[in-house]
């Protein structure tokens, strides 16, 4: 095998996967994308990709075209149950750290993407399920998928999720993901639910006595352009359990959980519909992120819980890092090595700080809930600071 890799079989197309495969692509590198699930559009909730993945985003030049699909987020502010103003968090993101913090359906960034690999030469075949991958010697890798086809190429990129199939051939018996005990409800309302109120472009949360409930704004579409989100303690309810349920059920149990939570949270209930249900799922750290010549990135490698906002950043953070290395033209085991060093500490940092935050989301005493609101309060300003080297990162100029 040459030391120059030539040919890259990426596992996965949500958002790690087409984004590797163009910066490889710009690297001189032939890129084959494979995805399990069918092509389709319309799928998923809302997601705010942070300073740092916007970045990256501009680095692709679909910095501009996202923002104006989707809302730029001006802040974070935080409410207690009876609608109390606690502070606010993530101001004046795009004057200090160079690029807005931008809210946007998960759907127009997947098919923003995939519409930007096809036009950049690479090869996307969907509903090919990985089933294994042949390491042998100087031959080339070969991936089987579960339709009887395989393809060869020099290295494998794991870009498939939290539930990737790729780190089960990497780590055999390695770590699953961890279920942080909490689950999520989201979807998406008419703006006109959310546009009288004075939020504006700021995203709206609210911490209850168990449970946690936001909302902003998500895209200029009159019928969906709000998005919300239910955070929950599970009580042993797995999403699997609630999707089997009516769209109707759901939305009663959502009606139970808010009852008396402050306006417009009930409202949003009454408006949602397609509701989604998740788990929530991290992988904290792995014994490895490759082996031979596969490597995995992005939610394979380090699965983060939604509460620091950092999931698809990070992904995209990845997949830069790892096209600049690729351009270097090291030794391919070297590579991955140095990649791994690089990302590791910042990645599994900013997932223990994810599940740090979804505690304040689990169930408390009414006195505790009292005391957690009082302590944000204080804390807030501080807390703010601290989580700067997040978006201060730039994934252009990394060591």
């Amino acid at each position: 095998m040459t030391s120059r890799p030539r040919k890259a079989l990426i596992i996965g197309a949500g958002i790690a996967g087409p984004v590797t495969a163009m910066f490889l692509t710009r690297a001189g590198i032939e890129t084959e994308l494979y995805e399990a699930w069918p092509y389709s559009t319309g799928i998923g909730g809302g997601l705010q990709i942070a300073p740092n993945g916007m970045h990256v985003l501009a680095e692709l030049g679909l910095a501009d075209e996202l923002i104006r699909n989707g809302s730029i987020a001006e802040s974070f502010d935080f409410y207690s149950q009876g609608g109390k103003k606690l502070g606010s968090l993530n101001q004046n993101m795009q004057q200090r750290f160079g690029q807005p913090a931008v809210n946007m359906c998960r759907a127009t960034l997947n098919e923003t993407l995939i519409d930007k690999a096809w036009a950049s030469n690479v090869s996307v075949f969907f509903e090919r399920k990985l089933v294994k991958i042949e390491d042998r010697g100087d031959q080339p890798v070969i991936a089987y998928f579960n339709d009887g086809t395989t393809a060869e190429g020099d290295f494998v990129i794991g870009a498939d999720g939290v539930h990737s199939a790729v780190r089960r051939h990497v780590i055999p018996d390695g770590p699953t993901p961890f279920d942080t005990g909490l689950i999520g409800f989201g979807g998406f309302v008419p703006r006109a639910v959310i546009e009288k109120l004075p939020i504006g472009q700021r995203v709206a949360t609210t911490f209850g006595q168990s449970g946690f409930f936001g909302f902003g704004m998500c895209s200029p579409d009159p019928d969906t352009g709000a998005m919300w989100w239910s955070t929950q303690p599970s009580h042993g309810m797995t999403a699997a359990a609630y999707r089997l349920q009516s769209q109707a059920a759901i939305r009663q149990h959502l009606r139970d959980f808010h009852a008396g939570w402050h306006a417009p949270i009930p409202e949003i209930i009454e408006a949602a519909e397609n509701i989604v249900v998740t788990d929530t799922l991290d992988v904290a750290t792995l014994p490895t992120w490759s082996r031979k010549r596969t490597l995995l990135i992005g939610d394979a490698a380090h699965a983060t819980s939604p509460h620091a906002g950092q999931g698809a950043s990070l992904a995209l953070e990845d997949a830069l890092r790892l096209g600049i290395l690729m351009r270097d033209g090291q030794e391919l085991g070297m590579t991955f090595q140095a990649f791994e060093h690089e990302r590791r500490p910042r990645a599994e940092k900013i997932v223990a700080i994810a599940r740090r935050n979804g505690n304040s989301k689990r169930e408390f005493s009414p006195t505790g809930a009292w005391l957690r609101d009082h302590m944000l309060k204080l804390l807030l300003p501080v807390s703010s600071k601290g989580m700067d080297f997040m978006y201060a990162y730039n994934p252009r100029a990394a060591a």
